[in-house]
Order: structure tokens, then sequence, then C-alpha cells
């Protein structure tokens, strides 16, 4: 019985093993995809600003005094 025992802990200990390998996995190739996001989202958040910036400055060129 004990060696019975023994072999079930030693097949329960390998299941783990592998699943922790795999959650290991997994989460090394999250935090990849959220740093090419956070890069994405920077980039995107710097043309916003840019294009706002471009807009507000066109604006006041562009514009004929309210007198005309």
């Amino acid at each position: 019985m004990d060696t019975d025992r023994l072999i079930e802990l030693e097949i329960k200990a390998a299941y783990q093993e592998d699943l922790l390998q795999s959650l290991n996995k997994t989460v090394g190739e999250q935090q990849a995809q959220i740093d090419r996001l956070n890069a994405t989202c920077r980039v995107l958040s710097e043309r916003l600003k840019s294009l706002f910036n471009q807009n507000n400055n066109d604006e006041h060129v562009d514009q004929t005094p309210p007198h005309y």
C-alpha cells in the first residue's frame, strides 16, 4: 500500500511540474504581449498629441479675424 501511495504522489508531482512549466510559459508570453501593447500605446499617444498640437497650430494660422 505504501508503494502505491508513493507512486500516486510521484505521478501527481509530475503533473504539477508539467502544469507549472506550462503556466510559466503562458505568463512569459502574456508579459511579452503586455510589453508590445504598452509600446504601441505610447506610440499612438505620441501621434495623437502630435496631431492635436498640429491641429491647434493650423487653426490659429488659417483663421481670419472676426471683424472681417
